[in-house]
């Protein structure tokens, strides 16, 4: 009604005058047809999902793809229905209002419905199951946050009368739902809690906790009514590996582009600084050298050479006593007297990691992962430490922007691990535009 009210005030008509007219009823049937695509829309997206669980940000992203989406549904509508009109205005105002004031009218009810959990109203009071520690992480979570909209009301260790208990939780403390977070409970035992659960209408969950409670990317199928879980990886299994080298072919393309010219003057720079090639391609004893990739392979790399020919292995014998990184599979040597003049300089800025866009675009790194590993440092990774070679090794990670030369070992294998397991088309995004401010804050820091 207010686009509607806006498009035909005086205000707006003075402006642009109305060539094509439309009545109000007209309007009200294709706002009610773009209404229901809303309403569908939003409840394939989660939108009418009460749990508060999603933040703020989140929220108003899917709002405003939702509503987008239902938009260009009636635009495409309009087209072959071949009922032209002038007004653009119209669907410009009505999109934006819409967007405004939908994620507004939701932040006003997500606020009272906060407001209500903190004063005990609408919570789900629940009953834990089990001393593992999926049950204590789910307790410590709960109490934390209690948007949530869960709150702990009893403990039931497996050793003791789990009925009984949960009867008089039930009973007393108003228990609505049970959550069982062990594996040491028998069948029989489980089907008693289920039987349980059924007639006295409270819900039952069940934690798998068998993997631990760190797993993440489970998928859940269902085969003739029997559950079957799956773990995955990492979210770049399938169509979001597919997804990413695109990204990688088009955008190493480009880069390639870009810097072509910082590139030629990197390389014209490193012949009149020192003797020796180009790329640091060949170790000391000319072989090529290599890194280790996704799932272990070995591949061809190189870089621009930042030191002087010949002396790669140095780090390994005489200068092994300046190493920064020693207890670690990683070597990183203080103030090295092997770098060049240039070598300094394009190390500061890692422009001396540019040519890796080459890789990139043959498909051996990514823009975005680990970073690439030595033979000789993952011939030292623990059993964890190798699950970062899960996808492809990038030039920036998250590691990367987060100061990964300041970092711990663990704490840098940890990151990638997060990426890997977390992996989005937006956190690639998100790091892509870091990486430039972390180069930066490395280059003040020295």
């Amino acid at each position: 009604f207010f686009a509607y009210y806006l498009r035909f005030s005086e205000s707006v008509t003075e402006i642009k005058p109305v060539i094509y007219n439309f009545s109000l009823r007209q309007y009200l049937v294709w706002g009610g047809i773009v209404t229901l695509a809303c309403l569908g829309i939003f409840s394939l997206t989660g939108l009418y999902n009460l749990k508060t669980t999603r933040g703020g940000l989140r929220e108003a992203y899917r709002v405003f793809i939702s509503i987008s989406t239902a938009m260009m549904a009636l635009i495409v509508l309009l087209f072959f229905r071949r009922e032209f009109f002038s007004s653009r205005f119209i669907f410009l105002a009505v999109w934006l209002l819409a967007i405004i004031f939908v994620i507004l009218g939701r932040f006003i009810i997500r606020t009272l419905q906060r407001a209500c959990l903190k004063y005990g109203y609408g919570v789900h009071r629940v009953a834990l199951i089990g001393n593992g520690n999926a049950g204590k992480i789910l307790e410590n979570r709960y109490k934390k946050e209690p948007r949530l909209g869960y709150k702990i009301m009893a403990r039931i260790l497996p050793d003791e009368d789990i009925l009984k208990k949960l009867d008089v939780a039930r009973r007393r403390r108003g228990v609505d739902e049970v959550i069982q977070c062990s594996l040491d409970l028998g069948q029989k035992e489980v089907l008693k809690i289920v039987d349980y659960c059924d007639v006295y209408h409270l819900v039952y969950k069940f934690v798998p906790d068998m993997l631990g409670a760190q797993v993440t990317n489970l998928d859940i199928e269902t085969v003739s009514g029997i559950p079957i879980v799956e773990l995955k990886d990492t979210p770049l299994d399938g169509w979001g590996r597919i997804f990413k080298r695109i990204a990688d072919i088009i955008f190493s393309a480009l880069f390639l582009i870009i810097f072509s010219p910082v590139m030629i003057a990197t390389a014209i720079a490193i012949k009149l600084d020192s003797r020796g090639p180009v790329f640091f391609s060949r170790l000391d004893d000319g072989k090529p050298v290599r890194r280790v990739g996704q799932h272990g392979n070995l591949f061809r790399y190189f870089k621009f050479r930042s030191m002087k020919p010949k002396c790669d292995r140095l780090r390994y014998t005489v200068l092994a006593k300046n190493n920064l990184r020693k207890g670690t599979p990683m070597v990183k040597i203080k103030n090295d007297p092997r770098v060049t003049a240039v070598g300094k300089f394009i190390r500061r800025f890692s422009i001396d990691e540019l040519a890796e866009f080459f890789l990139v675009f043959i498909g051996k790194m990514s823009l975005v992962g680990p970073r690439p590993h030595l033979p000789e440092e993952v011939a030292k990774y623990k059993k964890h430490h190798k699950r970062v070679l899960k996808i492809k090794p990038g030039i920036s990670g998250l590691a990367q922007i987060s100061g990964r030369s300041d970092l711990d070992f663990e704490e840098e294998v940890r990151l990638d691990t997060y990426y890997i397991e977390n992996w989005s088309p937006r956190l690639d995004l998100w790091i892509l535009l870091k990486t430039p401010m972390a180069v930066l804050k490395k280059r003040k820091a020295e």
